[in-house]
């Protein structure tokens, strides 16, 4: 049994947009669906770092959700920016019992356990120029990040981050969130939302002690990567 984390698979079999058009997308859902089966065992966990589906509603997501639904391991959901099926946790869970998504179930605010590491994951933010508005919205993600890290204090192992957007881009850093994942003891942090040409300033390396890696899914070449246990 492992866990694994990938990001932004920018799922459309029911929607108008077709990925393919950018360069490194060319047959990417089928690439997806056999390195998934190559990878990831029934008894796994995966890790999605949002971005998941272009559905607007979840009624426009189900065929994307159904894709996911028949491919091995358990899927923990992540809330990206271009999620725009995402809405209330209750909603969310009733639409994937309604649609026999058992494999299916959202991680935000909340910590999951799964092969001795404890997951932990936000949408996060990424606010450049610091605007009051993007400022308000940074502080609620760096708050929610917080709970989702404090969640279940008695469960033992190492406490690790999900996010979509990265907490260092660049030359942007983003203190709201490192302080969070500082204080929380984290040492290990995947995010997604960075694609193409844009990878060349991310951070896959060290930063405040803590170990930030990229997995979008076109980073990954559309194959999940497995987190090792370091305990």
């Amino acid at each position: 049994m492992a866990v694994f984390v990938i990001g932004d698979l920018h799922l459309s079999l029911d929607a108008e947009k077709n990925m393919e058009v950018f360069a490194g997308w060319e047959n990417y859902v089928e690439r997806l669906e056999r390195h998934w089966r190559e990878t990831v065992l029934e008894e796994d966990t995966v890790v999605l770092l949002g971005d998941t589906s272009w559905g607007m509603s979840l009624p426009e997501a189900l065929r994307d959700f159904q894709f996911l639904e028949a491919l091995p391991g358990r899927k923990l959901l992540v809330k990206g920016n271009h999620d725009y099926w995402w809405t209330t946790r209750a909603k969310m869970e009733a639409f994937f019992q309604q649609n026999a998504l058992e494999s299916l179930s959202i991680l935000h605010n909340q910590a999951v356990q799964a092969e001795g590491l404890i997951l932990c994951g936000s949408r996060g933010w990424f606010s450049p120029k610091g605007d009051t508005h993007d400022r308000k919205i940074l502080l609620r993600e760096a708050a929610r990040l917080e709970m989702s890290l404090r969640d279940q204090p008695a469960l033992s192992g190492e406490r690790i981050a999900f996010l979509h957007y990265p907490p260092v881009y660049a030359d942007t850093v983003l203190p709201e969130i490192i302080d969070v994942l500082f204080r929380c003891g984290v040492r290990r942090c995947f995010y997604g939302h960075i694609h193409s040409a844009g990878c060349a300033g991310a951070l896959n390396g060290p930063f405040a002690e803590i170990d930030f890696r990229l997995v979008s899914a076109d980073f990954l070449r559309f194959r999940p990567l497995k987190i090792m246990n370091e305990a």
